[in-house]
């Protein structure tokens, strides 16, 4: 989709970037993928961070031969070690930090009753612990830098209820719903020192992840949306573009919802 990272403004020049959770574990465009393609043509120097090596270097690849500026880092973000690591090497090779997106995620079936232990602790662990942990790490730097914007990435599910036949969504409508928390609370508690921290709600998207749930959960998830079209990867894309910049330099503590209306709108009945 090369028109939609063909636009640019050089809207991000100078500003370091982390991309955590750069690469879906699905072949395609997801949600990371397509933000550090924006980032890199708005001229951001990137750090990909990934737990899977070769789609991240791929990536990278990618984003270099366009005449972009990245690297990758391999590792866990709810292993504080791994954090303080991917800081120190985002640190050694730009030696700066002013853009913190947060990507990385799991879906995780279940209602109350009958969610797995683990699956609702790993939920937790990625979802929540790793955005707490890697804004934890990043601000300080941050803040040496004059400030910074940090992006979470939350879901319609956060806010609304959802189930898909019998399947519920606790441990992931929990998790994602605590990041929406955590992002409030770090824009207030940082604010006075230039740290941005806001959220993107995503509706029904079409990224790698969804491809499992074939053409007509596809479908239906189209005709759920007020604008009765599908949502891709390139527009969340866009706006944590916006966020990023300086554009959006009087905008912290929202939850920026980016889901063709679903949020808001309704028909009325009758």
């Amino acid at each position: 989709m090369a028109e939609a990272h063909n636009k640019s403004n050089d809207r991000l020049t100078g500003k370091v970037a982390i991309i955590a959770g750069a690469v879906s574990s699905r072949p395609g465009t997801g949600i990371g993928k397509a933000t550090a393609i924006l980032f890199a043509g708005e001229g951001a120097k990137l750090l990909l961070v990934n737990r899977s090596e070769t789609p991240a270097q791929q990536l990278c690849d990618e984003i270099t031969k366009e005449g972009g500026q990245c690297a990758i880092f391999i590792g866990d973000l709810t292993k504080e070690d791994d954090v303080q690591r991917m800081i120190e090497t985002v640190m050694q090779l730009y030696g700066r930090l002013d853009v913190l997106f947060y990507n990385a995620g799991l879906g995780a079936p279940g209602t109350v009753v009958n969610v797995k232990q683990e699956v609702w602790d790993q939920a937790m662990n990625i979802n929540l612990r790793g955005a707490m942990l890697t804004a934890r790490h990043s601000i300080p730097r941050m803040i040496e830098s004059a400030g910074g914007s940090i992006i979470n990435v939350s879901t319609l599910g956060a806010v609304q209820g959802f189930k898909r036949g019998d399947v519920g969504f606790a441990a992931y409508a929990a998790s994602k719903a605590g990041l929406i928390g955590l992002t409030l609370s770090t824009a207030a508690d940082f604010a006075v020192d230039g740290i941005r921290a806001n959220c993107l709600v995503v509706g029904m998207v079409n990224t790698p992840a969804m491809q499992k749930f074939g053409e007509r959960a596809r479908e239906k998830r189209r005709l759920a949306v007020p604008l009765q079209t599908e949502g891709t990867a390139w527009d969340v894309a866009w706006a944590a573009v916006y966020l990023a910049s300086d554009e959006a330099r009087w905008i912290t503590g929202i939850s920026l919802p980016v889901d063709g209306g679903q949020m808001s709108l309704r028909e009325w009945p009758g």
